[in-house]
């Protein structure tokens, strides 16, 4: 796709969401289904995802591991918005690799800690592109990918979270 296909793909969707605001806010919803042990299989747009524990918190790595599922959906997103972003700028990007890291302290999770946090301390986001672009352009390719990246910025101003429950309710399907 080339920046005139990009924008004219765009332009009608911008418009619409200028006039009826309403009409930018679409619900985006993932399903699982508990399985066997501890393991919780999730549809993905392309396939079943099995996810189990992390061999650090006693799973024996043959399920995914939620933690590098969220990586994985930040990789995506990242890789994806640079390139639309690539794109509308006018920056060439040739060839490229994303990379997530991510670190966990796994005793906020197993409960050995209480002054030890559950969850990701730190996570990193790397580029390495095959471009011969300036410095500046990259400069702002990468604060305009931060700042459009969906996963990226959800992570970055965390958003308000909410659970429930139902008991003997009808299980939907994955």
């Amino acid at each position: 796709m080339d920046r005139d296909q990009l924008r004219s793909a765009q332009e009608p969707l911008k418009q619409r969401y200028r006039d009826e605001p309403d009409k930018a806010v679409v619900t985006l919803q993932a399903t699982g289904t508990l399985g066997e042990g501890l393991t919780c299989s999730v549809t993905t747009g392309r396939a079943l995802a099995e996810a189990g524990l992390h061999p650090a918190t006693g799973g024996d790595g043959s399920t995914l591991c939620s933690g590098d599922m969220l990586l994985e959906a930040l990789v995506a997103c990242a890789g994806v918005t640079l390139r639309a972003v690539a794109t509308s700028i006018g920056v060439d990007v040739r060839a490229g690799s994303v990379l997530a890291e991510g670190d966990l302290d796994f005793r906020g999770t197993l409960a050995i800690s209480k002054d030890v946090p559950v969850g990701f301390r730190a996570i990193r986001l790397a580029f390495r592109l095959e471009t011969d672009a300036s410095k500046e352009d990259l400069d702002t390719l990468l604060k305009l990918t931060e700042r459009y990246c969906v996963v990226y910025q959800t992570l970055a101003s965390s958003p308000t979270l909410a659970t429930s429950w139902a008991a003997d309710a009808a299980i939907p399907e994955a």
